[in-house]
């Protein structure tokens, strides 16, 4: 601002980086070690060339700048000596490594100073770089999944429920058996009736069955299993029926899952259910890549001999006409009534067969002549290919 001197403001951090300067270009013999005394919250003074700092001071004091030559300046560059501070006052590093938001710790990874308080700053007056400060663009972490939840106060006609303290750990269930309906509730005041249990347990889901009992517990059975997981959530609430604080009409729910015969059967009946689909499922879609089957083979009748009978005569369906005469005989359609007809059906096969097997040595002998004629003209042809390759070999002489 304007009209501020500039002279008369403490500037210790301007101060060090001169100091530092002049001690760079001294040299190695130049450099002393910063005293620095964690107790005093004082500013460092430098007063002198020679590098001796001392706490205290009037804070109105005027101090004189130091004012370096240009060649002083010029000497610092990546040729100059290496900076020799050795680690005998930790205390400086680990203020100076707090300031530029590092944990004080030495080469070796072990921390400077076990008791060093990061509020104490080498650089009085600039406080430590702290991640969370506003610019930076640090996002603060989330909250851990594990991190309690609170519960809120509920209210019912007849009574009131109060959280548990959310500090402390959840209350201990039983392992949830298969198809868990029905929740075991303890903890009941002595003068909580069934309308009231009912009151605070429908607001989880509809309710088939309550059966309480007189040492203050009472199992109730759901409809759906996921309503069993929102009176789980009631575990551990105090209840206090109406606005009375007597012993009778208090208590501490503790609500866990309950292991009951209904509720495995009703479990095992849709298991195997989706066993059945599954297996359904499954044949269809082995039924899809199957080849089609063959039609069946009608059952033996006079009208259907007959029409098998014609079939056989007729070279275009003789292998389905076969076919069936060859079940018929397997399932023994074959009797007394019927053997002439069978023994007609048969005797048509074989002429058949046999004409097949005449029409089939016709054929081979057939090309048993084919292959000596191709056999001869083949050898007529190279005799000739052998003349001609004489010729021309005798012209050339």
């Amino acid at each position: 601002p304007a009209g501020w001197d500039v002279e008369k403001r403490p500037r210790p951090g301007l101060r060090m980086f001169q100091e530092y300067r002049r001690r760079r270009a001294a040299g190695p013999a130049g450099l002393n070690q910063l005293p620095f005394d964690p107790g005093n919250k004082k500013s460092l003074q430098f007063n002198n060339r020679a590098g001796s700092a001392e706490n205290g001071g009037e804070a109105s004091h005027k101090r004189q700048r130091t004012t370096l030559p240009a060649d002083t300046v010029q000497n610092l560059n990546l040729e100059s000596p290496p900076m020799d501070l050795g680690l005998s006052d930790p205390a400086a590093w680990a203020t100076a490594m707090n300031n530029l938001g590092m944990a004080p710790m030495g080469i070796a990874g072990d921390p400077i100073l076990p008791e060093f308080d990061p509020t104490l700053g080498m650089m009085t007056g600039i406080p430590p770089i702290n991640p969370m400060m506003p610019g930076l663009g640090i996002v603060p972490p989330p909250i851990p999944p594990d991190m309690p939840v609170a519960k809120e106060i509920i209210h019912c006609k007849s009574c009131t429920l109060f959280p548990p303290n959310p500090n402390l750990p959840p209350p201990a269930t039983r392992e949830r058996p298969p198809g868990c309906k029905t929740v075991f509730v303890g903890g009941l005041p002595e003068n909580a009736t069934e309308e009231t249990i009912v009151e605070i347990f429908e607001q989880c889901g509809e309710i088939v069955a309550l059966r309480k009992s007189k040492k203050h517990f009472c199992h109730i059975r759901f409809t759906e299993e996921f309503m069993v997981d929102k009176a789980i959530y009631l575990s551990g609430y105090r209840i206090r029926l109406g606005s009375s604080t007597d012993k009778k009409d208090t208590g501490r729910l503790h609500v866990d899952f309950a292991q009951a015969r209904d509720d495995l059967y009703e479990w095992e009946c849709k298991q195997r259910m989706l066993a059945r689909e599954e297996r359904h499922r499954r044949r269809i879609a082995e039924e899809r890549f199957h080849p089609p089957s063959p039609p069946p083979v009608v059952h033996y009748s006079d009208h259907e001999c007959s029409i098998i009978a014609e079939k056989l005569k007729d070279d275009s369906k003789f292998l389905e006409a076969a076919q069936t005469l060859l079940t018929w005989i397997d399932r023994g359609e074959v009797n007394r009534r019927s053997a002439n007809n069978f023994y007609s059906m048969i005797q048509s096969v074989n002429s058949h067969v046999r004409r097949l097997t005449n029409e089939k040595a016709a054929h081979e002998k057939d090309m048993e002549e084919a292959k000596e004629k191709f056999k001869f003209a083949l050898s007529g042809i190279l005799a000739q290919c052998m003349d001609t390759t004489e010729e021309r070999s005798c012209s050339h002489k």
